[in-house]
């Protein structure tokens, strides 16, 4: 019984598979704070357009 939990421990396959989950989560964190970032200042260029645009009938 000890030498399968030493075995368990040994193995390194299960590491690769996590190392991987941390890399994709911490792609997805920068994804989303990028898109959030850039998602703002789309939204302040098209509030000034429309400010400086006329207004229908004057």
């Amino acid at each position: 019984m000890f030498e399968r939990i030493t075995t368990l421990f040994r193995d390194e396959e299960g590491a690769t598979a996590l190392e991987y989950g941390l890399i994709a989560a911490l792609i997805a964190a920068v994804i989303v704070a990028a898109v959030t970032a850039l998602g703002t200042k789309v939204s302040a260029t098209f509030s000034y357009i429309d400010s400086k645009m006329p207004t229908p009938g004057s």
